[in-house]
C-alpha cells in the first residue's frame, strides 16, 4: 500500500536546502524549528528512508534524499501550477467557452459583443461557430458547445431557453421592385409576386400569411444564393431584420405589418447542468447586454 505523502513536509525539505538549514527555513516559513523537524521525521518514516544525514550540524542529504529532491520540486511545482490555474479559471481569469450562433447573430451582433467581453475577460479563449437553428440546437444537445444563440423552434426538456431579444419579420426586395417604396406591408400585397422561401419562412406558418408559402415554388437556404436571386430581381422573400444584409445597396427591407411576426432569439443551454466558469461569465455578460439580469 502506498504511503499518504503530505505536500507541506516536501516544501520544508526544499526550504531547508534553499535557505541553508533548519533554522533559516523555520524563519522563512514562519514555523518553529521543532515543528519542521517533526514533519521531516514523519515524512522519512512514511518513505522508510532518511532524507538528511544525522549529525554534523548541516543539512546534508542522504543518497535517497538526493534522489527525492528533484521529484519533490516537480511535484510541488505541479501542485502550485494546478492551484493557480484552477483559481484563475474559477475567478474567470482563464478558460475557454464554446458558442454556436445562427449566422445573422454571429455576423451582426457578436463582433461588438465579443469585443466587449474580451476587454472584460482578456484571459478567456472563445470559439464561435455559426449554423442554422437546428444545428445550433444539436450542438448544444451533444455538448459540442456550452451556449447557443438561436431561435427555439420546438420546446425540448433537455434544453433551457432564455430570451434575449425579438427580431421583426419583413419583406426583402430589390430597390426597383413595386413594393420597395412602401413603409409597411400587408401580407396580401405579396400575393402577385414570386416568393422565394428560405430557412426562416416557417415563421409565417400558423399565421394568415401562411397562404403565401403554399403558392411558392422556389426555396433557397443559402443566404449568399438568396441575396443573389433577390438582386437579380427574381422575386421577394421574408427575413428577420437581423438576417437582412444592409450592405447590399440594391435591396430594401420593408416591415411586415399585418400580420406582425417576429422571431425570439435567446440563449440555449442544456437543462440541469452547470456551466464552466468561462461559459458562465459569457452567459451573464450576454444576459446583461441583451436580455434581463442573469438568474443562474
Amino acid at each position: 500500500m502506498l504511503p499518504d505523502l503530505k505536500l507541506a513536509p516536501m516544501r520544508y525539505v526544499l526550504a531547508i536546502l534553499d535557505t541553508g538549514g533548519f533554522h533559516a527555513a523555520a524563519r522563512q516559513l514562519h514555523r518553529s524549528q521543532p515543528a519542521i523537524s517533526m514533519a521531516i521525521r514523519d515524512l522519512e518514516e512514511r518513505l522508510g528512508q532518511p532524507l538528511f544525514e544525522k549529525g554534523g550540524g548541516k543539512a546534508q542529504l542522504t543518497p535517497f534524499g538526493h534522489w527525492c529532491v528533484p521529484r519533490f520540486r516537480e511535484l510541488v511545482a505541479h501542485h502550485d501550477r494546478v492551484c493557480r490555474d484552477a483559481l484563475a479559471i474559477a475567478r474567470q481569469q482563464h478558460g475557454r467557452v464554446d458558442i454556436a450562433a445562427v449566422p445573422s447573430v454571429a455576423s451582426r451582433l457578436m463582433p461588438s459583443l465579443l469585443a466587449g467581453f474580451l476587454q472584460r475577460y482578456p484571459g478567456i479563449d472563445i470559439s464561435l461557430q455559426d449554423g442554422h437553428s437546428e444545428r445550433v440546437n444539436d450542438m448544444v444537445l451533444k455538448g459540442d458547445v456550452e451556449l447557443g444563440i438561436t431561435s427555439l423552434w420546438l420546446p425540448d426538456e433537455a434544453l433551457s431557453f432564455e430570451a434575449l431579444l425579438h427580431d421583426d419579420i419583413g419583406v426583402v426586395c430589390r430597390d426597383d421592385h413595386p413594393l420597395a417604396q412602401q413603409t409597411a406591408l400587408h401580407w396580401r400585397a405579396l400575393k402577385p409576386y414570386t416568393l422565394i422561401r428560405n430557412g426562416t419562412s416557417r415563421l409565417l406558418e400558423g399565421s394568415p400569411a401562411a397562404e403565401l408559402l403554399s403558392h411558392s415554388t422556389l426555396y433557397i437556404s443559402n443566404m449568399i444564393s438568396l441575396t443573389a436571386m433577390l438582386e437579380a430581381g427574381i422575386g421577394v422573400t421574408t427575413l428577420p431584420r437581423l438576417a437582412f444584409q444592409e450592405e447590399h445597396e440594391r435591396l430594401r427591407f420593408i416591415p411586415l405589418a399585418t400580420p406582425h411576426l417576429e422571431r425570439q432569439i435567446g440563449l440555449l443551454l442544456r437543462s440541469g447542468l452547470s456551466l464552466s466558469p468561462a461559459a458562465d461569465a459569457m452567459y451573464r455578460y450576454l444576459m446583461a447586454q441583451l436580455g434581463t439580469p442573469a438568474k443562474r
